[in-house]
This record gives C-alpha cells, sequence and structure tokens, in this order.
C-alpha cells in the first residue's frame, strides 16, 4: 500500500541526470545556476564505458565475480564453478547491508572511475556548502531497464531469469540506499529518481510474463533502499506507459516526458487523482531534449502545459494541486546532447519553474 507523502514542491526546477561533458566542472556550473533548489550531480556518458550503468551501478557484481567482461560483452557467468560461492558472498554482502552495516553497505558505492561527476558534486558541496539548496538529486538506472540488457552466458535476459533478477533488484535496492546516504550526508533530504524507460514493457505483447506483480515489487524494493536513508523516491520515464502502475507503488514522484507524451495520462485520470490526494508530485518534462528547444520559450513552453492542465482540469484534476504537487524538468537526460542545446535545455526548465513557481505562491 503507498504511503501519504509529504513534500509540496511547488514548480521547483530538477534535472533528470546525464550530461554532454567529460569533466564535471562545466556541467555543474549549469546545474547550480538553473535548479539551485534541487541541484543533481551529473552523469557523464562522453566520458566512456566506465561511466555506464554497468560499472557505476553493479559495480559489486564485476568485483564479486557475478558478472563477467565475455568479449565484447558483460554476461552473467552462471555456467562458472565458483558460481555458487559467489552468489554466497553477494547474498551475505547484502544481508548485511541491510541490517545497517556500513561497511558492507559501501560495497554498494560508485568507483570513481565510474561515477566522477557524482564525486565531483559531492567535493564542491565540502567546499562551497549547499548554498540555496533544499534538497540534492540523484539517479539510477531501474531494473527493468537493466534486466532487459544483460543476460547470461547462453544469452537468456536476465529479467526472465529469478535468480539473476533478484541479484539485479538487490544491488539496485542497496546502491540506491548507498547514494541516498551519501546525500543526507549534506544535512539535506536526497531525491534519488530510477530511471526506468524499460517499464514501457508492461502491457506488451511482446513481454506478456512480464506481470504487474513483478514489475511494482522490484520498483517497490529499489524504493524501500532510498526511503531507508530517508530519501524520496521517484521514477523518470521517458514513454508512454501504464501510469497507473507508478501512481499505485511506493514513490514520491513520476516523472515523464510530458512534451511528446502528455497526452497518455489521460487513460489514467482516476488512478492519478488517488496518486495525488495522497500527495504524490508529478514532474512535468515539459522542456524538449530535441533541437526544438531552440524554438521554444519558456512563455511557450507553459502555455503548452497550462493546456494539458487544463484537460486535466476537465477530468477532475483541480489546478491548485496540480501547482502545489509540481517539478519542473526536461523531458530527459542531455547526455547525448550537443552542450549548447543542453544548457538551453537548462535555462528554460528554470524559466518556467520560476513562473509556475509564483503562481503556486498564492496557494
Amino acid at each position: 500500500m503507498a504511503t501519504t507523502v509529504e513534500f509540496s514542491p511547488r514548480g521547483l526546477s530538477a534535472g533528470i541526470g546525464s550530461m554532454p561533458f567529460k569533466e564535471a566542472g562545466p556541467a555543474l556550473q549549469i546545474i547550480w545556476e538553473n535548479m539551485p533548489a534541487i541541484p543533481h550531480w551529473p552523469q557523464l556518458p562522453r566520458r566512456g564505458g566506465d561511466e555506464g550503468f554497468v560499472h557505476q551501478f553493479l559495480d559489486p557484481l564485476v568485483r564479486i565475480g557475478l558478472l563477467e567482461k565475455r568479449g565484447d560483452k558483460t554476461v552473467f557467468p552462471v555456467d562458472n564453478p565458483r558460481w555458487p560461492e559467489r552468489l554466497t558472498q553477494f547474498y551475505t554482502t547484502y544481508l548485511s547491508a541491510e541490517a545497517g552495516d556500513d561497511k558492507a553497505l559501501e560495497m554498494f558505492a560508485f568507483p570513481r572511475s565510474a561515477a566522477s561527476g557524482f564525486y565531483a558534486f559531492m567535493e564542491e558541496i565540502r567546499a562551497k556548502g549547499t548554498r540555496s539548496a533544499r534538497f540534492l538529486k540523484g539517479h539510477l538506472a531501474g531494473p527493468l531497464t537493466i534486466g532487459f540488457q544483460l543476460k547470461d552466458e547462453r544469452g537468456r535476459l536476465a529479467y526472465y531469469e529469478d535468480q539473476l533478477r533478484d541479484v539485479l533488484v538487490k544491488t539496485l535496492a542497496m546502491h540506491a540506499r548507498w547514494q541516498a546516504a551519501e546525500l543526507a550526508k549534506t544535512g539535506l533530504k536526497p531525491i534519488i529518481f530510477v530511471d526506468e524507460p524499460g517499464v514501457r514493457v508492461y502491457g506488451s505483447s511482446s513481454y506478456i510474463t512480464v506481470t504487474r506483480e513483478m514489475v511494482v515489487s522490484d520498483l517497490n524494493a529499489v524504493f524501500a533502499g532510498i526511503h531507508a536513508a530517508g530519501g524520496l523516491a521517484g521514477v523518470h520515464s521517458c514513454d508512454a506507459v501504464d501510469w497507473s502502475l507508478l501512481y499505485e507503488s511506493n514513490l514520491e514522484i513520476v516523472n515523464l516526458d510530458v512534451y511528446q507524451y502528455g497526452d497518455s495520462l489521460f487513460p489514467y485520470v482516476k488512478e492519478m487523482k488517488k496518486y495525488l490526494e495522497r500527495g504524490g508530485v508529478l514532474a512535468w518534462g515539459i522542456v524538449p531534449t530535441l533541437d526544438k528547444a531552440f524554438d521554444e520559450s519558456a512563455s511557450t513552453l507553459l502555455a503548452r502545459l497550462e493546456k494539458l492542465w487544463a484537460e486535466l482540469g476537465e477530468r477532475g484534476i483541480e489546478r491548485a494541486t496540480l501547482l502545489r504537487q509540481s517539478l519542473i524538468t526536461p523531458a530527459c537526460g542531455t547526455g547525448l546532447l550537443e552542450p549548447d542545446l543542453s544548457e538551453r535545455i537548462y535555462v528554460l526548465t528554470r524559466g518556467i519553474s520560476e513562473k509556475v513557481t509564483e503562481m503556486a505562491a498564492g496557494i
């Protein structure tokens, strides 16, 4: 059962995660200038493969030997004779971390070489303080997204193998807990988004064995890790999905690309209303992560958002509630874009946020 949420951002701006820089400095400058209340650490995929999800979020599995590089692929080597003892080592570490052993939890940390943006973010905070920040945002890839990319040595998708799925979910849950705990050491409440475009597989005829219970249970396990460290949990999905699945799970924030997929909200208005009644927040990805961002302004994008809110109003969603329980974000990460486009997207996000915050001030 989803719990009541006490979080009223009233239009604050937040980012998704990835940015198109090889060094953290330029990214951090853009983040602090445009998202001062909820700055995030920048993921920097242009630095190379080490910044990909395997090393960032699944490094414990690489070190223990539950993931191996074979040719140009990373696989679960379940055929390795040492697989059972490595599995035992993993579960022993996991159970210790879950029980509150800080040293065991540290095993689920980012390697410095795989998350330079995170460590630069933390070092800048230690040097300059949190300034006007009210929250600090982090992020990680979700279990479906990862589970449909990794395979075992026979080519079977990890998400379809119960044992492998369990290992993935537990690893991500403990990493999320560690990340939230690190951000919380600053004295601010962390917000952790699970980047999960993989939610779109639910309900697809190509993935009929993926049940609602599987998806909700796996996501809730990651959210539990975030909550255990005092954080707020969100999901970012840049596609049209069954939003009721997220509304009914144990998270505080649902983030979507409303620039392209705003209409996908309408079939789930009943569930949205219940989600908002318990205090759930919607993070409106209204700024397109496309070249179209150069043709838009804060005013044109706000008008687009207002139109969507009016249509939701006709379906029984109060505008005042939307204003209170809204974040403003880009539609997606900007890691694959050009730097000038990325900066434009962040500036537009700030501009819309300032307007929405002003409108929400009197509510």
